[in-house]
């Protein structure tokens, strides 16, 4: 590994942070991040970072400090000459307002890939973008990882003939369909039509495809409140699937999100650890993967100038 590079660690992505620098084999960059009594963030880089290739791992879920935090660190390094800064973003948040929907709304995703970019930032590593026309959003390389590989590693040890890939809405057929093909080349898919009735809410119309007897495994890339999945798994369970799984790539297991889960017909969801996840919010039926060897894999090639695609060959 070239000694020219250092890898940062916000406190939204601390042990992911740590994991990652533990795989590419060097120690986190040192920084001080306080707050003044109002609650104001302090940001200090306690080394030297001139002429260095920085990266920053920051997941950007809410509050909105975390996502401050890290226009702070890009700004630190920006004025302290680093040669390169790279935004690792494993959570992008703020990016479910992704286009102008109805009247008077923002389009938060990108304006926060404004800022970004004006703090600093000279490329961006994030993974599993709610949408992927958001990395259209940033005037900088974007580089998209996708979870997948890391659910295929926790599942190819199973007996996958009896599995059904389920979407739990219609705009995720495209990443379901890559999904069903990585595990498996003759892997089913079945799509769950829904209609949205509000934030956090929405209900299902139809199941489209055959489940009965199968195994369900729903696939989404964010678990907030848990509405959509549960919905779509006692959908597929009312239409004879014999056992239902789940994975996601980002928990967020807000609001009521455990105890929905925990009374649901899903008897695992398996998650990876882009957001940290207090205990009191993890149901007994998760199961969390890291992706730190993913990220790490990613910054080693972006840190050589090599190319990052095959990290995610064959998932779309």
């Amino acid at each position: 590994m070239n000694h020219r590079i250092k890898v940062f660690v916000g406190s939204a992505s601390k042990d992911l942070g740590k994991k990652i620098c533990q795989a590419i084999g060097i120690s986190p960059g040192e920084a001080t991040v306080t707050k003044f009594s109002d609650g104001e963030i302090k940001i200090k880089i306690n080394e030297n970072v001139r002429g260095y290739d920085a990266y920053i791992v920051q997941s950007t879920y809410p509050p909105g400090d975390n996502l401050i935090e890290l226009l702070l660190f890009m700004d630190a390094l920006k004025r302290a000459s680093a040669e390169r800064i790279t935004a690792v973003i494993p959570y992008f948040g703020y990016a479910r307002q992704d286009r102008k929907d109805e009247p008077r709304v923002p389009i938060s995703a990108k304006l926060f890939a404004n800022l970004i970019a004006t703090a600093g930032a000279n490329r961006v590593l994030t993974m599993e973008l709610h949408a992927e026309q958001i990395q259209g959003f940033f005037d900088i390389p974007v580089d998209h990882l996708y979870a997948v590989p890391v659910f295929w590693d926790f599942f190819r040890k199973r007996n996958l003939k009896t599995y059904t890939i389920v979407s739990p809405d219609v705009g995720r057929v495209k990443r379901a369909r890559g999904f069903a093909r990585r595990l498996g080349s003759n892997l089913p898919i079945v799509i769950i039509d829904k209609r949205r009735t509000g934030p956090n809410r929405s209900a299902v119309v139809n199941v489209i495809g055959d489940i009965k007897g199968k195994t369900a495994l729903l696939f989404d890339d964010i678990l907030d409140t848990g509405g959509t999945i549960v919905d779509a798994a006692r959908a597929v369970k009312e239409h004879g699937a014999r056992k239902i799984l789940a994975c996601v790539t980002h928990p967020l297991f807000s609001g009521l999100a455990r105890k929905r889960i925990d009374d649901s017909p899903i008897e695992e969801v398996v998650a990876t650890d882009t957001i940290p996840v207090p205990a009191d919010r993890l149901s007994k039926k998760v199961k969390i993967l890291t992706v730190a060897r993913l990220l790490a894999d990613a910054i080693v090639r972006i840190h050589h100038s090599r190319s990052i695609s095959v990290l995610f060959k064959e998932i779309l």
